[in-house]
């Protein structure tokens, strides 16, 4: 498989750019070798700067449901661009794209749109200290909500991938705001409630986490965490930027039966363009400025061409409910592919291949994972034409694109390593 245009692309880029990538874990330095510069993509598949075809369940990290240049993601955003870029008014769209998250999520009364998961976090956490009237929350270990300072702390994703501190750059005061907890533990959670109960403002957490790898939560575990913080008086804040509108038209929230105070989106509700969003309650929303205190703005929120990607991508969601039903299956075989000589995690269309014999539920057991035979196994499939995320650490994302062709050769492919390969 030749590489020479994207080594060089890498080379140039390394000049101008940290690392030689705008998001560190593109580098594929926890993997080896030269990132692939992709030129395009179609479906299924992307290509490389070189002319390599991958399958490619990297789907921009989850965002591309539909798959890659979906016609009707890509003739909404045409009809949109030539409609004009952006106003920095409103639009109708905005009010339909609202509309269609409140519909698909009830606990959703009110959203306001921003540009990224991590403003969305951000403005949530916010929201809630001011309604609440409390400083400290909880977050749990391995857990990724972006690059805002205070949740740097033991963030998983490309922290973990790393291997850099945590919260480097980031105020000693801003880190002691945040009570970091090992995910699935139900008792820690107990225990910081009985001791900072009346300082808590919140608790987030992703439904299924996705930046340790895909790993689901334990029988009782969202359960807990909503009897926790309404008991105390604490919000609970659902970060469904991954798994929102990807497990079920209503996420996370709505296979598992909890109804948080507020949820962030993100990814799905763009169909690939830059978008969040968060909402939930109408009594919380309404502290929102202009009609309450607290401030957020966003100069390219609820961007005319983003919001109609996004809408593309709902409409098509909703009208067909089977997609869902078609990525359970195929995930469920590319998990069967690999049992019994690893650990797979799967929730959905989220799935991570652990290399370790025992089970992984929170981040602690992921860190304990071979990361340099995974690094061998992402090798051995990108060489076969075949594209994970580049990190042990990272959910991988199957789309409706991936027919039973594409499922095949991946199957075929995952088994060819392991019988190569001694057990672990």
């Amino acid at each position: 498989m030749k590489q020479q245009r994207s080594a060089a692309l890498f080379e140039r880029a390394a000049r101008v750019i940290p690392g030689g990538v705008n998001s560190p874990v593109r580098a594929f330095r926890a993997v080896g070798g030269t990132p692939p510069f992709i030129a395009r993509g179609e479906g299924a598949r992307i290509w490389d700067a070189d002319g390599n075809c991958y399958l490619d369940y990297v789907g921009s990290w989850g965002p591309l449901l539909l798959g890659h240049a979906h016609p009707d993601v890509v003739a909404a955003i045409e009809d949109a661009a030539r409609g004009g870029t952006s106003f920095g008014l409103p639009t109708e769209r905005e009010v339909e794209l609202a509309e269609l998250i409140c519909g698909a999520m009830p606990s959703i009364e009110m959203v306001r749109l921003v540009n990224s998961g991590t403003e969305a976090t951000m403005s949530a956490l916010r929201l809630a200290r001011a309604f609440t009237r409390r400083e400290l929350v909880v977050k749990f270990e391995g857990c990724y909500h972006g690059h805002v300072d205070s949740l740097l702390v033991k963030a998983g994703s490309g922290v973990a991938t790393l291997g850099i501190p945590d919260t480097t750059g980031v105020p000693a005061a801003f880190a002691e705001t945040t009570i970091a907890l090992p995910y699935n533990s139900v008792a820690a959670v107990e225990q910081a409630f009985a001791r900072y109960g009346d300082r808590i403002a919140a608790v987030i957490v992703e439904p299924v986490a996705g930046n340790m790898g895909c790993v689901p939560p334990a029988p009782g575990f969202l359960e807990a965490l909503r009897d926790l913080t309404m008991r105390h008086g604490a919000l609970l804040v659902f970060d469904e930027v991954m798994t929102g509108f990807r497990l079920a038209l209503g996420g996370a929230q709505q296979v598992y039966g909890i109804r948080p105070d507020l949820t962030t989106l993100g990814k799905v509700i763009g169909g690939g363009l830059p978008i969040g969003a968060y909402g939930g309650r109408a009594d919380i929303m309404r502290m929102v400025a202009p009609s309450g205190p607290v401030y957020q703005a966003g100069t390219l929120s609820g961007n005319p061409v983003a919001v109609s990607a996004g809408l593309a991508t709902l409409k098509r969601l909703k009208q067909h409910p089977e997609i869902y039903t078609q990525l359970e299956q195929r995930t469920a075989r590319l998990a069967a592919a690999a049992s019994g000589r690893i650990t797979v995690n799967r929730a959905g269309s989220m799935i991570t291949f652990f290399f370790t014999s025992g089970p992984v539920t929170d981040y602690e057991s992921a860190r304990r994972c071979d990361t340099a035979r995974f690094a061998r196994f992402h090798r051995w499939l990108l060489e076969r034409g075949i594209c994970l995320p580049p990190s042990q650490f990272e959910a991988a994302f199957v789309s409706a694109a991936h027919g039973d062709e594409e499922i095949a050769q991946t199957v075929e492919a995952i088994r060819e390593f392991f019988a190569g390969e001694p057990t672990a």
